[in-house]
């Protein structure tokens, strides 16, 4: 349950102040219903389309397009929710309004919800981007949660990295690699106490496993002590190179 309110609650509470605001201003002639019914539509709306964004941008996410062009990753976005989002407005404006569906309606809709799920996408792409994940070194006495999930062959190894491979994490560690069925962002709350740091969408790296750092094609690249080599995206590099990985 933690675990899902972290991955959606800031989809959740951004799409609540947008409908709040979007239901104050009387938004796209919506301003001469009663507050209430204004307020009660638009949080309708705006959460139905948070919904419907979060299993489009999984989709979009999960394919890498918006870690390679996060614009054309947005909009993709954007009109994955709207295009289908146009008929579900249609419908619910037409029954909060005493209305029937009018066909002849629908292309009138279609503009407004483009830009307000153009703006809800840009306003979460803008709070996503955050100082990137580091863990500093536990104490003595803390020993890190995702340690306890290394498999037996592992146990008592350094940890290298987590590098996710569809549902599975796989493991670089000391004595080798092995893979766990969990998600690498069930992983990063785990993983505190580690010195380390996300370098990639699918890869985290703890600090004291680089053994060298190399530019190439634009991209960085760290070498573990294991041989493995992560790969560090644009979205994680200024960042790293701040913290003075490379």
């Amino acid at each position: 349950m933690a675990a899902f309110a972290a991955r959606h609650g800031r989809g959740v509470v951004v799409a609540g102040v947008a409908g709040l605001f979007l239901a104050f201003v009387g938004a796209f002639g919506s301003g001469a219903a009663p507050l209430w019914i204004r307020i009660v539509y638009w949080l309708v709306l705006c959460w139905s389309g948070a919904a419907a964004g979060s299993v489009v941008s999984g989709i979009v996410q999960n394919s890498g397009l918006t870690e390679r062009r996060p614009f054309i990753g947005g909009a993709v976005i954007t009109l994955g929710v709207a295009l289908p989002g146009t008929l579900y407005v249609w419908a619910v404006s037409s029954l909060m309004f005493g209305q029937r569906p009018q066909p002849a309606m629908l292309p009138n809709f279609l503009l407004p919800v483009l830009v307000i799920t153009a703006a809800i996408t840009a306003l979460n792409f803008l709070v996503a981007r955050k100082p990137i994940e580091t863990h500093a070194a536990a104490p003595e006495a803390a020993a890190p949660r995702f340690l306890d999930r290394l498999p037996p062959r592992l146990r008592g190894a350094r940890l290298y990295a987590v590098e996710a491979q569809d549902h599975y994490l796989r493991l670089h560690t000391s004595r080798g690699e092995d893979l766990i069925l969990m998600r690498l962002s069930d992983a990063l709350a785990e993983l505190e106490g580690i010195e380390g740091a996300q370098t990639h969408r699918s890869w985290w790296v703890a600090r004291e496993a680089v053994v060298e750092a190399r530019r190439g094609d634009g991209r960085a690249v760290l070498t573990l002590a294991s041989g493995a080599e992560a790969p560090v995206s644009r979205a994680y590099a200024k960042a790293l190179r701040e913290a003075g990985w490379f």
